[in-house]
């Protein structure tokens, strides 16, 4: 890869106090959200830029859900959000944070109240009911939702729904379930958008300048009773180091090592960046909708993501004579992948006494391989040997039929019950095949050097009554019952160049999840909904599957892992304001986990390893508070923001050994769940063409540890706590021209989630609207 020009500044010294956005959260008082209905989402220029935080109530009849909810629509981001992707929709929304460490990362987790970025199957991401993710593990790798396959451009809005309180989703719904909706046309319509971003980064004392381009057209229409809507989408993207190599030494004649400390404090040095990438991603996607009757429509979506990405490393090394040196660790790779989606989905909508649904849907990996080098440096940039990581064959595929029964009571009304049930299929398979190859950069299979693979499969059958008991007070009860199995685990290790080869064995499991909610409207103004609710989350393939090494060999861990078992209660107290000012509210919630599936070391035959186990009992409790405040102190100015507190703790742990003299699990925080975190944004609108908004992002330190060793946060594969402000303005030049400029991390923080994360980011963008 080309090295781009580098750019050094100097970054401001400006340091918020980090619960300085929880504290102007708090403030709120009685200048909180405006109701907004989530059937009549803002949408145009004159829709202002406010995020939704929405009670079940005003969820559409046809899901009836008992969860709280948040909101953001098309407009929304398009006034008040630099979005190059999908999940940056999200950025604002209470409790969420998605793990992107550069434009096009293709590996960006969700975290949600109570679950960390390194637990991706512990929340859902759907795309028109699509499932996006990856539950073939739970990671911030392979397991990360498939943003990609969604175009901002085509959102019309994202809802997401807190808590397993629905008896319509699986278990992995514990965190939260986002639910994005693209729009179909009614008319003629076509858009063009380009966008450009610019990072000049600067770390250990070396930086450069990072630049991304972007791409995006969209057409559509409505002709009688088919609409349709294609849109396709390029990026051009470079990013900043993801990786640092690291030493406990100085290479042997070398100069240019940064002296540092790793995560538990102890002395390192830094000999290198890894992993400076440079993507180029292609997504299409073809939408119809057929209405065969008034009542009756058929929906059919077809979506294909390709990905060319060259990761090259960059030394800080000098030998005697001045030039690059290297030390071992550095090695350079290249990604080439192809993915396909398709959904058919028939819904009845008569909103009498009967609708039902069917829809199915696939994802798949025709093509995904990463090929790395394992030669020495710098020779191994132009060839020798290497690996070849094949995930081709990788995907899953899911079947859901629904109904809702809206039976009659005694005075011939409807309403006093909605029933809502379902039966649903899902089979994830994970293929990783890894051979040894004399060229990495175009040589074809040696030896099979590991494989790692399986299947597992949900059936399940659930249902669900929202009963009005009167007036004011409604009651949700609902159960889900589900049949998992996996099976087809093999596994393939080499130790001394002697294959080891395992058949794994099948495992079921089964069970029952009970919901209930009890929602009362005290009045026009509040309303009071306590839900508690359990969740069976099954392993995915790569907790069951994964090969660990040890002691220079390579051992199975444990097939047997057990489903994690969650019961989660939440009381939601919210207030709307007079005359569609705003509204505010207030979430107390307490998860409990059995069985919780999390990475820790313990022993494995003689050797003292880190894989995935089932640690006995972690408890998550907290406090949650949102609001929205429009036409704040003068006309056009909106406020909202939320504020977090979770108290996040293990409770028993028999599987743990110390990695430490006298170190604990239990009673310490449980990993990656932060104790505070707040956002806070702030939109004015003077007149329908400008709109301009400053926002700010904050977040508690995290643990990566069980025992929370993991005592040095500011280093590479430290988790930092961090304070961000991002600003945009947007300009409507008229009907068909709008433009934009934006800043994320405005301060220019300088901090590190694990891998290093975006420093000062300006974005431009151009739009034309047919």
């Amino acid at each position: 890869m080309s090295q781009l020009p580098v750019v050094h500044s100097s970054s401001l010294r400006f340091k918020p106090r980090p619960l300085m956005l929880a504290l102007l959260s708090a403030w709120s008082g009685a200048a909180l959200a405006q109701a907004v209905q989530a059937d009549a989402a803002p949408q145009g220029a004159d829709a202002l830029p406010v995020i939704e935080v929405r009670e079940a109530a005003s969820v559409p009849e046809r899901k009836q859900l008992p969860q709280t909810s948040a909101s953001v629509t098309a407009a929304t981001a398009a006034d008040g959000i630099n979005v190059t992707d999908t999940s940056d929709a999200l950025k604002y929304l209470p409790s969420l944070s998605v793990r992107k460490r550069y434009i096009g990362d293709t590996q960006a987790p969700l975290a949600t109240r109570t679950t960390g970025v390194n637990a991706s199957a512990r929340s859902l991401v759907y795309a028109d009911g699509i499932l996006l993710s990856a539950l073939v593990n739970n990671n911030n790798g392979n397991g990360s939702p498939r943003w990609f396959m969604v175009a901002p451009e085509e959102i019309e809005r994202i809802d997401v729904m807190y808590g397993p309180f629905a008896a319509e989703y699986p278990g992995n719904s514990y965190g939260a379930v986002t639910e994005i909706t693209t729009r179909m046309p009614d008319h003629v319509e076509a858009s063009v958008k380009a966008l450009y971003s610019q990072q000049d980064f600067n770390q250990y004392g070396n930086g450069g300048t990072y630049r991304a381009q972007e791409y995006n057209v969209s057409l559509g229409n409505r002709s009688g009773a088919l609409a349709w809507r294609f849109s396709a989408n390029h990026l051009d993207s470079f990013s900043p180091p993801v990786t640092y190599v690291t030493s406990g030494t100085i290479p042997a004649g070398t100069t240019g090592a940064v002296a540092t400390q790793d995560r538990t404090g102890k002395p390192i040095y830094v000999l290198g960046a890894g992993n400076l990438t440079h993507t180029v991603q292609d997504a299409a996607r073809l939408k119809l909708s057929y209405d065969f009757t008034p009542t009756l429509t058929a929906t059919y979506t077809l979506g294909l993501w390709q990905n060319q990405a060259n990761a090259n490393p960059q030394t800080f090394l000098k030998n005697a004579a001045g030039a690059p040196a290297y030390g071992s660790g550095f090695s350079s790779n290249s990604v080439d992948q192809q993915q396909w989606m398709q959904g058919l989905e028939l819904r009845s909508k008569t909103g009498g006494a009967w609708d039902w649904q069917v829809a199915a849907s696939t994802m798949s990996a025709s093509r995904d391989l990463t090929r790395t080098s394992t030669a020495t440096f710098p020779a191994g940039q132009g060839g020798g040997a290497g690996t070849i990581a094949d995930a081709s064959g990788t995907g899953w595929s899911t079947l859901d039929a629904k109904g809702i029964w809206r039976p009659e009571d005694g005075s011939g009304k409807r309403g006093m019950h909605t029933v809502s049930f379902g039966a649903h299929y899902d089979r994830y398979t994970l293929a990783t095949p890894t051979w040894n190859t004399t060229n990495w950069i175009s040589g074809g299979n040696g030896t099979l050097a590991s494989d790692s693979r399986g299947k597992t499969e949900t059936s399940a059958l659930w249902a669900q009554d929202v009963w009005r008991l009167a007036p004011a007070l409604k009651a949700t009860l609902g159960a889900r019952y589900e049949w998992w199995r996996a099976f087809g685990g093999y596994n393939f290790s080499t130790t001394g160049g002697t294959g080891f080869p395992v058949n794994q064995p099948q495992v079921t499991q089964n069970g029952v999840s009970p919901k209930a909610s009890l929602a009362w409207a005290v009045n026009d103004d509040w309303l009071a909904t306590l839900s508690t609710g359990r969740a069976l989350r099954f392993p995915t393939v790569g907790e069951l599957y994964q090969n660990v090494l040890a002691g220079g060999v390579y051992l199975q861990a444990n097939p047997y892992l057990k489903p994690e078992k969650v019961w989660s209660t939440e009381l939601a107290i919210e207030r709307a304001l007079a005359e569609g000012r705003g509204k505010w509210r207030v979430s107390l919630f307490e998860e409990r986990v059995s069985d919780a599936l999390i990475s820790q070391s313990s022993t494995l035959g003689n050797n003292v390893v880190s894989f995935t186990q089932n640690v006995d009992k972690t408890r998550q409790r907290g406090i949650e508070a949102a609001f929205e405040r429009n036409d704040l102190v003068l006309r056009g100015f909106s406020l909202n923001g939320s504020v977090t507190y979770v108290d996040a703790r293990i409770l028993a742990n028999s599987g743990y050994v110390p990695t430490t003299a006298g170190a604990t699990s239990v009673g310490k925080r449980t990993p990656y769940v932060p104790e505070w975190r707040a956002t806070l944004v702030a939109t004015y609108k003077p007149d329908d063409r400008w709109s301009y908004t400053l926002a700010g992002r904050y977040s508690g330190r995290v643990y990566a540890t069980v025992d929370n060793t993991d005592v040095n946060s500011h280093t590479y594969q430290g988790f930092d706590g961090y304070t961000v402000f991002d600003a945009r303005v947007r300009y409507r030049f008229d009907r068909h021209w709008s433009g934009a400029v934006g800043v994320d991390n405005l301060t220019n923080r300088d901090y590190f989630l694990f891998h290093p994360f975006p420093q000062r980011t300006v974005f431009a963008e151009l739009k034309y609207d047919f």
